[in-house]
C-alpha cells in the first residue's frame, strides 16, 4: 500500500469514519486515560488480566477507579451496555461484550443491556419499527453467546419493555435543556422531535438497577468512546436526580476490513459479521486492507507497516491470545520476514474457527432467550 494523507476524523454516536486519533479524542471528550493502576487493580479481582487490558484495548475512563473502590467497600456495582439494533451483529460489537462477561464474573456485577430499536427506528428512514424490534431479538442471540450469567444479565428492548423505563425517562429529561441536548449532539431543524427525546431512553438506564434495587448503585458503562457524548449529558443531572454519575471505561474501535473508520453494519464487505458462513468470513479476510508495500520486493526490503494493518489489528484485538506470538508477529511484519498473504491466511482460518463455535452457541442460545429477558 502506498502512504496516503489521513483522511478527516468523524467521531459520534450515530457516525464513526477517517483516521481515528485517540489522544485528540481524549481530549476532545475531556476524559481520564486509562492508567495502570486501574487496570491491574481490575485484573486482581478477577484473577487474570484479560486480553483487552493487556493490550490498551480501553484507552480511557470517566470514574472506573471510584467505581472499583465501592465495589471494595462491599457495595453492590453494576454494568451497562447496549446494542442498537440496525442489522446483524458484527465482531466489533461483540468486543465491549466479551468484557462486560469479565467484568460480572469480578465483581459479581448485574449487567442491564439495553437495545435501542428505538433509537434505530427513529435515525434510520430505512427501518421500520417492526424491524427493530425484530433485530432487538436476533441480536439478543449474540449477547447470549457470549457467555454472560443468565441470573445477572437483563436483556430488554426500550419499546417492549417501556413499562420499566418510561418513569425514569420523564424525570431525565425534565433536567436536559433543548439547547444542552443541541449543543452536545448537534440537533438541528431537521431532526425529528423522537430522536430529540431519545437520549433521556439511552440516560435512563445508568439509573435502572438503582431503581430496581431501591438504593443507588455504581454503574459503570464499558463502550466505545463514540459513546461518550450520552454520559457526558447523564452524569451532568445524575445528582440533581438523586443518583450516582455513572462511570465509563471507553474502548478503542475495531477497524473495519477497509481502510478507514472502525468496523460498520453499513459496509457489509468491510465487516465480519456474527451470522456469515464462515468460508465466507475467510474470503473477506483476504481482501482486506494491510500495511503491505506494493511489491514482494519492497516488503522483504522495507518491511510492512503494522500499525496501520487491519489483518495485524484483529491479531492484536482478538485472535491473538498470546502476547509473545503477537511481538513476533509484528517484528517479522516490520522486518519483511513475513508477507501479507501469509498472514491473512492465518487469520482468516481463525475467523473462521471462531463463527463455527460461536453460531453454534448463538443457534443454542434460542432456548435459554427468555431467561436473559428483563423480568
Amino acid at each position: 500500500m502506498t502512504d496516503e494523507p489521513k483522511k478527516e476524523m468523524v467521531v459520534t454516536p450515530w457516525e464513526v469514519s477517517g483516521d481515528i486519533d485517540y489522544d485528540k479524542l481524549i481530549d476532545q471528550f475531556g476524559v481520564q486515560r486509562m492508567t495502570k493502576e486501574i487496570e491491574e487493580k481490575i485484573a486482581k479481582h478477577a484473577g487474570f488480566k484479560h486480553l483487552q487490558l493487556r493490550r490498551g484495548v480501553y484507552l480511557s475512563h470517566r470514574d472506573t477507579d471510584w467505581w472499583i473502590k465501592e465495589y471494595e467497600k462491599g457495595n453492590k456495582v453494576g454494568l451497562y451496555t447496549g446494542r442498537g439494533p440496525s442489522g446483524h451483529v458484527h465482531l466489533g460489537h461483540l468486543l465491549p461484550w466479551f468484557f462486560c462477561k469479565y467484568l460480572q464474573e469480578a465483581f459479581d456485577a448485574d449487567l442491564y443491556f439495553q437495545m435501542t430499536d428505538d433509537e434505530k427506528f427513529l435515525q434510520r428512514d430505512d427501518l421500520t419499527l417492526e424491524e427493530t424490534i425484530a433485530l432487538t431479538y436476533e441480536n439478543a442471540l449474540d449477547v447470549i453467546a457470549c457467555g454472560l450469567d443468565p441470573e445477572k444479565t437483563h436483556i430488554f428492548s426500550d419499546t417492549e419493555h417501556i413499562g420499566h423505563l418510561y418513569k425514569i425517562a420523564l424525570n431525565v429529561s425534565k433536567k436536559v435543556t433543548y439547547n444542552t441536548a443541541k449543543a452536545i449532539f448537534g440537533f438541528n431543524d431537521s431532526n425529528n422531535i423522537g430522536i430529540v427525546w431519545y437520549p433521556a431512553m439511552q440516560a435512563m438506564t445508568c439509573f435502572l438497577e438503582s431503581e430496581r434495587e431501591g438504593k443507588n448503585t455504581p454503574c459503570l458503562i464499558p463502550a466505545a468512546i463514540d459513546q461518550d457524548p450520552y454520559w457526558r449529558m447523564t452524569r451532568d443531572i445524575a445528582e440533581k436526580l438523586g443518583y450516582y454519575k455513572p462511570a465509563q471505561i471507553h474502548a478503542k474501535f475495531l477497524p473495519g476490513l477497509a481502510e478507514g473508520g472502525k468496523m460498520s453494519s453499513s459496509q457489509p464487505d468491510s465487516a465480519i459479521f456474527t451470522t456469515d458462513p464462515p468460508k465466507k468470513a475467510g474470503k473477506k479476510v483476504m481482501k482486506a486492507f494491510t500495511g503491505g508495500r506494493d511489491t514482494v520486493e519492497e516488503q522483504r526490503e522495507l518491511g510492512g507497516r503494522p500499525e496501520i494493518c487491519n489483518v495485524y489489528a484483529y491479531y492484536y484485538f482478538m485472535f491473538e491470545e498470546n502476547d509473545a506470538a503477537l511481538v513476533e508477529r509484528e517484528m517479522k511484519c516490520k522486518n519483511g520476514e513475513i508477507l501479507c498473504g501469509e498472514c491473512k491466511k492465518t487469520l482468516a482460518k481463525r475467523v473462521e474457527v471462531f463463527l463455527t463455535d460461536f453460531q453454534k452457541k448463538r443457534e443454542e442460545a434460542r432456548e435459554v432467550l427468555d431467561q436473559y429477558l428483563l423480568k
